[in-house]
């Protein structure tokens, strides 16, 4: 999983870093609100541990935004105000679960573990971006278009959602690597180039209007046609 830490405090930021990367997780830390929901805002998180008192934007406000912009990514709210008011406030916000500081590594572990928990209904799920439908229970996409469908690898697969997941909205290279192929992973970063080509080459069978843009030296983005 890939976790993303918003907490001023560099202590405690690094030490949770270390402990999720122990658990074999990856993690990203930013130290204030503004740099957190951009990075947030990118959608490439499983999870998002998100203090209260930040500078620049207070949790509350970057919550909120994260919710406005329609981004279900679970949040765990840290803060040092145990009021039940403020208590209420993160969860009417949009929070998945409220930790009070001090509190145990164990605990935010298992807190992490039950707000990623995915139900089984849900894991059939379809995405839909233009006239282009992505079926992970079928392993392919669908053009309501057309009518056509193709399976995809696991890998094509994932990188689409990640596309799709982000319509219109630009994700960089070293993003789509971490996410698909991991940080220790061994492939080649060009990798993504033949991966974007194979989608784009499926994109065409299937007769979809939707693209991949690519901005020279950023990332690539997924057009679709309202």
């Amino acid at each position: 999983m890939k976790i993303l830490v918003i907490e001023d405090e560099p202590g405690l930021s690094d030490a949770l870093c270390q402990t999720l990367r122990r658990e074999n997780w990856s993690a990203e830390a930013r130290y204030d609100g503004e740099s957190g929901l951009d990075e947030a805002l990118t959608g490439i998180y499983d999870a998002i541990i998100l203090d209260v008192m930040l500078p620049r934007r207070d949790g509350f406000s970057v919550l909120r935004e994260l919710r406005r912009e329609k981004l279900g990514t679970p949040v765990l709210m840290l803060t040092a105000r145990a009021e039940l008011d403020s208590r209420v406030e993160g969860l009417d916000a949009g929070a998945d679960y409220y930790l009070t500081k001090p509190f145990e590594m164990r605990e935010l572990l298992a807190c992490l573990r039950a707000i990623t928990r995915r139900p089984e209904d849900t894991a059939d799920a379809e995405l839909q971006a233009g006239d282009l439908v992505l079926r992970t229970h079928q392993g392919g996409i669908y053009c309501a278009a057309t009518g056509k469908f193709v399976k995809m690898s696991v890998k094509e697969l994932h990188l689409l959602e990640l596309l799709m997941k982000n319509q219109g909205r630009i994700l960089e290279k070293e993003q789509l690597f971490e996410r698909v192929w991991g940080l220790e992973s061994d492939s080649e970063y060009n990798n993504i180039e033949v991966y974007i080509s194979f989608l784009r080459k499926k994109l065409n069978f299937v007769g979809s209007a939707v693209r991949i843009k690519a901005t020279r030296g950023i990332g690539y983005s997924l057009e679709a046609e309202a």
